[in-house]
């Protein structure tokens, strides 16, 4: 049975004049945290410790303390800060507690990583006063609340964000300062939690953000990954993937709950029990374990949860015998099962061993919440338990598709366990969940394997079944079965179920036509005949040989043909009848292997679709494409499913805390601080953007960012650049279709010209840039990894020219992620946006660079599409071609009618001369060529936009030139910007997916 509390619980030790021995106390049980934390209860006497002095030994200059973390006899100290009443003091006592009671580094000495962990320990102090209210309030008064799950959440640094939203950011710059250290190095000492990779993550960690600082009921659910995706090293090979490493300190911000933890079953079968009911016994019985890290708002007390889940065996399962013995692998075997299910976000799946782990990912985050969820719901309810009312109280709102067992998962739960009937639970389920799509790229639709998850989840498969034969009784009362051919059609696009028979009770809708015969020839030697299916007819064939066995092979979901395997020579007569005109075949030997069948697939986008109310993209342009072409069959049945969410990002992280400098000239020029909570705001500087003395204050701004940059890069890469140099830069996951490939083919032709220029025709053309990359290839992503090699290669050789100089500048830096995008992005004046058109759903990182005032360079695609419309289009670098031209321009090249342009062709022979050194590139560029086949054709048209890209950086160039016209177009970027802050996302997702009301604490 799962274990679960009622209310959080924080503990921290109590000490007193009678004894140094700590107790526990629950502030929580009882709602009792105003009396035990009022000014009077929160007193600390102690007898006399012996001092022990902290020496700061970081890179700043050594020097004691000037207070010995010495708690003098009878001395008060705040043991836990209360958020209401905080100065510098409290937070200096406070930190200085932690530091002594809360120890995670020896005594002696309290250096920065010390020092990082009991001001974090000192914030989350703060936070779960406000989180306890926080859940209380939602505990009294049953809100209809929201769950967003997520298999990332790409959080970031904790400690400034969680400071800056308590607005505590000077008092604990002065405290820090008064015990030796500065707030910025204190900060640097987090690691990013590697808890996501790119942007599916982040907006997860935005909605969380919006989602507390608009005082919604909210909880986010997620995997507490111990080793995150990867770390990336830059080599003379490349990428080198290593393992994180952000555990391994410990995480102050997170609470195990040892009291919150559910079952998980894998394997096993399925059985009707005496009751009538289906049973799933046996198999692999795993524990989910909760861990939460409260999420505060930003001036609110609202603080809500994201409760991760990290998975372990029970103890007993581990072999004692077997490692006696010896046998130790063995012995540790059920436990090492259970804990890799949380080790790696995305383990490779091209093993059968990586498919079984991912899928065992996605059900412990489905089960575990849903499990929490119901558990909440439940007690929420007491003794008068209505699962009608389950969706009037719960929302469910899945990720993209990793989230989707919750479909089939919530119907076991209420059949199986809650004893509903199918109809109950379906209505239930439906009206609970809600889906967000991500991608338009076929291949990232995923599909899982009918026979895997019959294996792992058998009971799942059942009710899938069940759903599928659900929607094959709606598509064929909405089409009927007059047509044929269009409910084939139908069915084939919509079911859930792929290359699979139909249900027996709707096996004979599809009238099936006759069979021509024809002759295949599969080789010199050898003959086959097979059937086309055309027209009914009738085969009256004897077939002599005892021994022969007739097969059914699809070839695909349009046709069918008949084989015969022999396992002995055999003669094929067909007797002709005068009547149809047959012939008699020849005698032919048979030989030829029948085609393999498809592989059964569940399609986990169309179980999304089907089994939830609400389906929406993250762009005006994905939106369309999804309902046009994605799911287009679906959405003519239901229109109303559909909807658009463009994507945001949190202006506080992402403008208030990352940039400050720039926040304050916003806040100068708009009179007021309130822009960050009311981004509309943001629009009153067009009227000032032409004003002299602003466009001053903000290249200073731009400017001290850069310096920061520059120091940055040094340090990481062994790079100088400089600071008078635009900062051009495409920063995100290295994939083909964002086509890092085609700016770094730009950078080798604006490399290549400048050498064939003489210095002063270099000067007079280009602008100086430092053009900067970043971003993980995905480990088994060959071709994304010779990306990442060939930036290297040209960066090692552009940088060492002495011709080129501080003129042009390539710099891939490593190990990308949101700390380094906050250095970033305040210092970027150009940004590439450069996906092929109709590919990006959205993009986030475009709204962050428009909002720091970066200049965009893209293509109409995803987000940049309502991005132009904002900011102006003089104040947007775009070309390339449409997404609506794409499918004419791939059919034209597979034609081979495409002709590319000389410049590209140059552009290619240059690399391939050697210039970049001795790997060979000759794969990459081939990618490029052909009309046709895996890997080539240049399926993203880098070659058919590289000419359009080529003069649009022309473009830039002689804007950048005019430093008056680019300040002016920065400021519009950030005036323009209002619109895409995930606050506003997060109102139109509650207000017309979620149906939840704002809960504000007393």
């Amino acid at each position: 049975m799962a274990t679960t509390s009622s209310h959080f619980s924080a503990t921290s030790h109590w000490y007193s004049n009678e004894s140094s021995v700590s107790r526990l106390i629950d502030f929580g049980s009882k709602w009792r945290k105003q009396q035990l934390f009022s000014k009077n209860s929160r007193r600390l006497v102690k007898r006399r410790l012996v001092s022990v002095s902290i020496k700061n030994v970081s890179s700043e200059p050594k020097q004691k303390l000037k207070d010995d973390l010495l708690i003098q006899e009878e001395e008060e100290v705040p043991r836990i800060l209360n958020p209401s009443t905080p100065n510098t003091s409290s937070i200096a006592s406070s930190i200085k507690y932690h530091a002594e009671f809360t120890p995670l580094f020896s005594l002696e000495r309290f250096e920065l990583p010390k020092a990082y962990f009991a001001t974090a320990q000192s914030v989350r102090d703060a936070l779960i006063i406000n989180w306890n209210s926080t859940y209380e309030c939602y505990e009294r008064l049953n809100a209809k609340q929201a769950y967003y799950l997520s298999m990332e959440f790409l959080q970031g640094r904790a400690l400034l964000n969680a400071i800056g939203n308590l607005e505590l950011n000077g008092a604990y710059a002065e405290a820090l300062s008064k015990l030796g250290h500065s707030l910025e190095n204190v900060a640097c000492q987090e690691p990013d939690a590697a808890l996501g990779n790119g942007g599916l993550g982040r907006l997860a960690s935005c909605f969380l953000d919006s989602l507390a600082t608009l005082n919604y009921p909210a909880w986010g659910y997620g995997l507490r990954y111990k080793y995150g995706l990867f770390k990336q090293k830059i080599t003379k090979d490349g990428q080198e993937e290593v393992a994180e490493d952000w555990l391994e300190m410990g995480n102050p911000w997170e609470i195990l709950r040892n009291d919150v933890s559910y079952p998980v079953k894998f394997f096993g079968k399925v059985v009707s029990g005496s009751d009538g009911k289906r049973h799933w016994i046996g198999g692999e019985d795993i524990k989910a374990v909760a861990y939460d890290v409260p999420i505060p708002g930003y001036k609110t007390k609202t603080t809500i949860n994201l409760r991760l889940w990290s998975t372990k065996a029970p103890s007993e399962d581990l072999d004692l015998y077997a490692f006696n013995v010896g046998d130790h692998t063995k012995a540790y075997e059920a436990l090492l099962n259970a804990e890799k299910i949380c080790y790696v976000l995305y383990p490779g799946d091209d093993s059968l061993e990586g498919k079984i782990l991912r899928l065992k990912q996605q059900y412990t985050l489905c089960s575990a919440s849903l499990q929490d969820i119901i558990s909440c719901f439940e007690r929420r309810s007491g003794s008068d338990i209505k699962w009608e009312k389950f969706p009037e109280k719960v929302a469910v709102q899945m990720n993209d598709t990793h989230p989707t067992l919750c479909i089939p998962e919530l119907m076991r739960v209420l059949i199986d366990l809650k004893g509903l009937s199918w109809k109950e639970a379906w209505n239930i389920t439906q009206r609970t969940v809600a889906y967000t799509n991500h991608t338009v790229l076929p291949e990232a639709l995923e599909k899982w394997s009918v026979e895997l998850m019959q294996k792992l989840l058998p009971r799942h498969v059942e009710i899938i079944e069940l759903i599928d034969e659900e929607l094959i009784r709606t598509i064929v009362s909405e089409y009927g079965n007059e047509d044929s051919d269009l409910l084939e059609k139908k069915l084939k696009e919509m079911r859930i179920l792929e290359n699979v028979d139909l249900p027996s009770a709707f096996a004979e809708l599809i009238v099936k036509p006759k069979l021509e015969t024809k002759t295949v020839y599969n080789s010199e030697e050898e003959t086959k005949t097979a059937y086309d299916l055309e027209e009914e007819m009738e085969l009256s064939e004897e077939i002599e040989n005892s021994e022969e066995e007739t097969k059914l092979v699809y070839k695909s979901e349009e046709e069918t043909t008949t084989a015969y395997d022999l396992e002995e020579e055999m003669e094929l007569v067909d007797e002709k009848d005068e009547s149809n005109s047959k012939v008699t075949q020849k005698k032919e030997k048979i030989m030829a292997e029948p085609p393999p069948l498809p592989p059964k697939m569940v399609r986990m986008a169309n179980l999304c679709v089907v089994g939830g109310h609400a389906v929406n993209g993250v762009a005006k342009i994905h939106s369309e494409i999804v309902k046009d072409e994605v799911f287009n069959a679906f959405f003519k049945l239901w229109p109303d499913k559909f909807q658009n969410k463009t994507n945001g990002v949190t202006p506080r992280r992402w403008i208030r805390f990352c940039n400050p400098g720039l926040s304050k000239i916003i806040t100068d020029w708009t009179g007021m601080d309130d822009w960050v909570l009311n981004t509309e705001k943001l629009a009153e500087l067009r009227k000032f953007s032409d004003n002299e003395d602003l466009q001053v204050q903000w290249k200073a701004a731009k400017r001290s960012n850069k310096m920061k940059v520059i120091s940055f890069l040094k340090e990481k890469t062994g790079y100088s650049v400089s600071p008078d140099a635009m900062f051009d830069i495409q920063v995100k996951r290295i994939h083909e279709y964002k086509r890092q490939l085609l700016n770094i083919l730009g950078i080798v032709y604006r490399y290549k010209k400048m050498k064939e220029m003489s210095a002063a025709e270099r000067k007079t053309k280009y602008a100086p840039r430092v053009c900067i990359f970043g971003g993980k290839a995905f480990a088994t992503y060959v071709q994304a990894k010779r990306i990442v090699k060939f930036i290297t290669d040209v960066g090692a050789t552009v940088n060492h020219d002495p011709e080129i100089g501080d003129l042009l500048k390539v710099v891939f830096v490593p190990d990308y992620n949101v700390s380094v995008a906050e250095l970033l992005i305040p210092a970027s004046e150009l940004s590439q946006h450069i996906s092929t058109a109709g590919m990006e759903a959205s993009g986030t990182s475009n709204m962050k660079f428009a909002m720091n005032g970066c200049v965009l360079i893209g293509t109409l695609d995803g987000a940049n599409v309502e991005i132009r419309e904002e900011v102006g289009v003089d104040n947007f670098f775009l070309f390339g071609a449409k997404a609506h031209e794409i499918a004419g321009l791939r059919k034209e090249r597979a034609d081979g009618k495409f002709v590319p342009d000389p410049i590209f062709e140059e552009v290619k022979d240059f690399v391939r001369s050697g210039v970049f050194g001795p790997y060979s590139y000759d794969e990459l560029m081939a990618s490029l060529e052909g009309n046709e086949g895996f890997g080539r054709a240049d399926y993203f048209l880098v070659g058919k936009d590289f000419t359009s890209y080529i003069e649009c950086q022309e473009e830039v160039d002689k804007a950048y030139q005019d430093q008056k016209r680019w300040t002016k177009m920065s400021i519009m970027n950030t005036a323009g910007s209002y619109k895409f802050s995930s606050d506003r996302t997060i109102r139109e997702y509650a207000r017309e997916i979620w149906n939840i009301e704002p809960v504000e604490l007393p």
